[in-house]
C-alpha cells in the first residue's frame, strides 16, 4: 500500500487545541474504501434544512444553497431561578443513516469556525458516553481522528475526566485512540472533506489530498446508527454532502 509520511501529533481529549508531538506516521494515499450504495444525498437547496435532518444542539440553517452551523451554546451557564445549568456544546446536525463502513463526502468552509466535524454515533450502544463511536474534527491547522468508543467516551475512561486523580491512569488508556495531523486551511474557501470507515481504521482527505489516519478497535463498530456535523465557534457551512455504503478497496 502506497503512504504518504507526515508528522505526527496527538491531541489531549478535551484540551484538543493543545498539541503534543508524537512519531512520524503514514497516511494510505489511496484510498482504503470502495463504494458501493449510495445512501444519502443532500445539496442544501431549500429554504430550510430537509426534515430527514434533526436539530441535536443548536444553530443551523439553510442560507444560499449551503447549511451553516453556529455555536450558541458557547460557555457554561450554572443552574439559575429554577432553570437548569447550560453546558457548552458545539453546534450539532444529525441523520439517522446506519453504516458500517462507509464513504461520506462534504465540502465545508470555516467563516469564523473553529472546528467542524464529522461524527458517527450509535445511541444504542451501552458501553459509551451518550453512544459516541468515533469522527473526524477538522480545523484550520490540523485534522483529528478520534475512536470514542473505545477512547474518550467508553463509560470509565469518561468517569475518569472528571477525577484529575486519575488523569495519569487515563492517558494510558488513551494511548493510540486520536491522532492530530497538521493543516494548513483558509477561512473563507471551500475544501472537499472525505471521511472513509473500513473496519477499524478511518481515514481523511481534503482536496483529495491525504490528511488524516487512525486505526483503532472501536472505529469498527459495526452499528454505527447516526451521522452528525458539528461546529465550533461561528461559523462553519456544508454544502453537498454524500454518504456511501462501502467495502475494503482491492489491495
Amino acid at each position: 500500500m502506497k503512504s504518504a509520511a507526515l508528522t505526527l501529533l496527538v491531541t489531549l481529549p478535551f484540551a484538543l487545541p493543545a498539541i503534543v508531538a508524537a512519531d512520524l506516521s503514514a497516511i494510505p494515499i489511496e484510498s482504503i474504501a470502495k463504494k458501493t450504495t449510495l445512501l444519502f444525498s443532500d445539496d442544501f437547496t431549500g429554504a430550510e434544512p430537509a426534515k430527514v435532518w434533526h436539530r441535536v444542539v443548536p444553530t443551523f440553517a439553510v442560507e444560499n444553497g449551503a447549511l451553516k452551523g453556529t455555536q450558541t451554546r458557547d460557555q457554561n451557564i450554572p443552574a439559575t431561578d429554577g432553570k437548569p445549568a447550560t453546558t457548552a456544546h458545539a453546534a450539532v446536525h444529525g441523520l439517522e443513516i446506519p453504516t458500517k463502513d462507509s464513504v461520506i463526502e462534504v465540502k465545508i468552509r470555516f467563516e469564523g469556525a473553529t472546528m467542524i466535524d464529522v461524527e458517527f454515533d450509535d445511541r444504542s450502544y451501552p458501553g459509551a458516553h451518550y453512544g459516541h463511536i468515533c469522527r473526524a474534527q477538522v480545523r484550520l491547522n490540523g485534522v483529528t481522528l478520534i475512536d470514542e468508543r473505545d477512547g474518550t467516551m467508553r463509560n470509565d475512561i469518561y468517569a475518569m475526566s472528571k477525577e484529575p486523580a486519575k488523569k495519569a491512569e487515563r492517558a494510558k488508556l488513551l494511548a493510540g485512540r486520536s491522532v492530530t495531523f497538521p493543516a494548513k486551511l483558509e477561512t473563507g474557501r471551500w475544501y472537499a472533506l472525505v471521511v472513509e470507515t473500513v473496519g477499524d481504521t478511518m481515514r481523511v482527505t481534503l482536496d483529495g489530498k491525504p490528511a488524516g489516519y487512525l486505526k483503532s478497535s472501536g472505529i469498527a463498530h459495526a452499528t454505527k446508527s447516526k451521522i452528525e456535523l458539528g461546529v465550533a465557534g461561528k461559523d462553519g457551512w456544508f454544502d453537498d454532502i454524500k454518504v456511501w455504503a462501502a467495502e475494503p478497496a482491492s489491495p
